[in-house]
């Protein structure tokens, strides 16, 4: 691809991400699940914005686990482990700018099976 289009990619999610994080915001009984996709990996974190602090964060890098649909399940069941752990059932979902189908649908779709609200 050339410079010009990756520019006008990034210059599209970010006008997503920005208008989706004006409307979500996280507080102690519901704190934001963010996610972040590389081209190889998936990151999730639940964040707290009255605080400013991470609660959870799972770490698909560390966990040895790629940006796919199988492995996506897999880190939404470690960070539903986690969120128990710290007697969090609900979220809000911020997908970050990135649509919603494909790897970040079947994490969400992965968290609710588990028991967490989106």
């Amino acid at each position: 691809m050339t410079s010009k289009i990756i520019r006008k990619k990034r210059s599209l999610r970010l006008k997503r991400k920005l208008r989706v994080r004006a409307k979500v915001f996280g507080c102690a009984t519901t704190p934001r699940l963010s996610i972040f996709r590389s081209n190889r990996y998936f990151y999730a974190q639940v964040i707290d914005d009255t605080k400013g602090a991470t609660l959870v964060s799972v770490d698909g890098k560390k966990m040895g686990l790629k940006n796919n649909k199988e492995d996506a399940k897999k880190i939404a069941v470690a960070l539903a482990d986690s969120l128990k752990k710290a007697n969090v059932s609900e979220v809000l979902f911020d997908r970050n700018g990135y649509l919603y189908h494909g790897v970040v649908a079947s994490f969400a779709d992965s968290l609710r099976e588990n028991g967490i609200n989106l």
